[in-house]
């Protein structure tokens, strides 16, 4: 598994974490779990996580605007901190390929989710990138 990917299954892991317990304001450090061999993620993994932490209110109002009939919490807890992730990517990390972005959120979903929850975020974050990216 690449650093990027580990990275980015912390920053999931970190995000569930601060959702599950209400925690949006705890430090990123605390949210993040070092396991051995992610020292390489580590700088990336924060900058995303503390990117998504700081735009969380805005991310949201995107994740909904895009993702017709739902809102976020009636969504699975894995699948709207996915969608925060890459909503994040999609907006505010230009240095990350739009494909890139919504292929790696696709990803985690294959792990993390349900049967359809690939899908959905694919079309969610397609939505959102067409908004931003054109």
């Amino acid at each position: 598994m690449g650093a990027r990917r580990k990275a980015r299954e912390m920053v999931l892991q970190g995000l569930y974490t601060a959702d599950l317990l209400n925690g949006w304001e705890q430090d990123p450090d605390e949210l993040l779990i070092e396991e051995p061999g992610s020292a390489q993620s580590l700088p990336f993994a924060r900058s995303l996580l503390e990117g998504v932490l700081q735009n969380r209110s805005d991310l949201d109002r995107r994740i909904e605007d895009c993702a017709s009939h739902w809102k976020l919490q009636r969504m699975n807890i894995v699948d709207r901190n996915i969608l925060r992730l890459g909503a994040f990517e999609l907006l505010h990390r230009d240095d990350i390929p739009t494909r890139v972005s919504i292929n790696e959120a696709v990803e985690l979903a294959k792990v993390y989710g349900d049967r359809e929850t690939a899908a959905f975020l694919n079309g969610v974050l397609d939505r959102i990138a067409r908004t931003v990216r054109g």
